[in-house]
């Protein structure tokens, strides 16, 4: 790991990141200077300007959006209806606090994190970093194509299709999954094509989720008391602390922070932009992530909950799919469901893969483009096994995966909080003062509670589950 970014470097990181294609210097030149003039405009025009430059926070969002979100959501409204509605909202705050410190970092100093931390907090904990971003790239690859198979069947069914095999749609999402995160960074028109469809086909069911909650009879007094934390009782076998654990792990994934940084650097940000980064994470982070798995978690507790219905771990997604049936009807609603579930596990699983070449890039000094970054871009691809394995928990599957992978995350929270106490890293713009020791201390404690919910869960919990698998 070098700890400069070099002319090579910076081509490489546009190149081998997703959605991260900056403008030329002349443009950027002109947003900053723009930028100089939101800072002493008032609060409605720099509203309106910062809306026009939504950035890395929008696109987080878009992604993070996937198989445990949606399964967390889900299964949180049918079995709990309104009252886990606080567990998204929380978890993507912290994510926004550890982001926001990132971004001030990054945007500082435009180190590359990695160096940076490899230098300034220690080896181990950079190294740790990177490799938990692959691990838990490898894992949760498995609940995406166990999602993203048991969709294709679900639509093949509604087209007339009966006999479609988990598996072979499994490997019919590989093979694209595969063609397009290989393209990224050489057929630019074709990826941004491809990223828009899906960014239409997720907030089109993001769209019809909102008209179910309009045409549903919502309790909205008990929607609001829905976001006030507290703990539901047992209800069959399902404890909520396990979906808690999965929502809070869901909202912000080891794999995620580490490309966020990488991202502002690949968009050609700098310190002028420290300001809308901030804006960017809360106005074009949290509140798209928080609006669409509210709805989802509304939209579920409306029909399924409402029902009285008993929704199990193995419930298919067909059964899924009467969140939208109810009010869109029977056939629309599940192929609408069915395209939005497919289109959220879709994008994460080409995340995933170009995380995994990316930091074989940045670790290893591997060119992109090579076959040993390539290689590595691959390495998730067992998960494309998971419906011989767990083809009965076609959604819930993201549950307990999302949990372990959470467990990986504390490394990110432990090395850039080192950084943002560092003098030798950050020089003058190291935070000084009570407030940034308040927000020291906030970070640490959320870090500590996060990893010892998580912990606590996985050890009492997550062996039961898995007997069952």
């Amino acid at each position: 790991m070098t700890d400069k970014l070099a002319g090579g470097d910076l081509e490489q990181v546009q190149q081998g990141l997703r959605m991260a294609h900056p403008p030329d210097a002349a443009s950027t030149a002109r947003e900053s200077a723009y930028l100089k003039e939101l800072a002493n405009a008032g609060p409605w025009q720099r509203t309106r300007g910062f809306l026009r430059l939504l950035g890395p926070g929008y696109m987080q969002s878009a992604m993070t959006l996937g198989a445990g979100s949606a399964a967390s959501s889900l299964f949180a409204g049918a079995m709990f209806g309104y009252e886990l509605l606080w567990v998204a909202p929380l978890g993507m705050l912290i994510g926004v606090m550890l982001l926001a410190m990132i971004s001030h970092q990054t945007l500082s100093t435009q180190a590359r994190p990695l160096p940076a931390m490899a230098k300034h907090a220690g080896r181990p904990i950079a190294y740790g970093f990177a490799f938990a971003a692959v691990l838990a790239s490898v894992i949760w690859h498995f609940p995406q194509y166990n999602l993203a198979a048991k969709s294709v069947v679900d639509l093949g069914t509604m087209v007339g299709f009966d006999d479609i095999a988990p598996l072979g749609a499994s490997f019919a999402v590989m093979i694209l999954a595969v063609t397009l995160s290989l393209l990224y960074g050489r057929k630019r028109g074709f990826v941004r094509l491809y990223e828009r469809l899906l960014k239409w086909m997720v907030w089109g069911v993001v769209l019809c989720l909102l008209w179910v909650v309009m045409r549903t009879e919502t309790d909205w007094g008990a929607v609001l008391r829905g976001f006030v934390p507290s703990m539901p009782e047992q209800k069959g076998d399902t404890d909520p602390r396990i979906l808690v654990a999965s929502g809070l792990a869901a909202a912000i994934g080891v794999n995620m922070v580490l490309l966020y940084p990488y991202s502002l650097l690949a968009r050609g940000w700098g310190r002028n932009h420290r300001q809308l980064a901030r804006w960017d994470l809360g106005v074009g982070m949290m509140l798209p992530y928080v609006l669409a798995t509210a709805l989802m978690t509304i939209a579920a507790a409306n029909t399924l909950h409402a029902s009285g219905a008993q929704i199990e771990k193995t419930a298919a997604i067909s059964e899924a799919g009467r969140v939208l049936g109810d009010v869109l009807g029977p056939v629309t609603g599940r192929v609408v469901f069915d395209f939005g579930m497919l289109a959220m596990a879709l994008s994460t699983i080409t995340l995933h893969m170009i995380v995994c070449g990316f930091v074989a890039m940045e670790v290893f000094g591997y060119a992109f483009g090579s076959r040993a970054q390539r290689l590595w871009t691959l390495l998730p691809l067992p998960g494309v096994l998971a419906p011989i394995f767990w083809g009965d928990y076609a959604i819930w599957l993201a549950v307990p995966t999302t949990i372990i992978c959470g467990l990986m995350l504390p490394v990110a929270f432990v090395g850039f909080l080192i950084l943002q106490r560092s003098k030798a890293y950050l020089g003058a713009d190291r935070p000084r003062g009570p407030l940034a020791t308040a927000g020291f201390l906030v970070m640490a404690i959320a870090t500590t509670g996060f990893f010892a919910f998580q912990l606590w869960t996985a050890i009492d919990r997550l062996p039961s589950y898995f007997a069952r698998f």
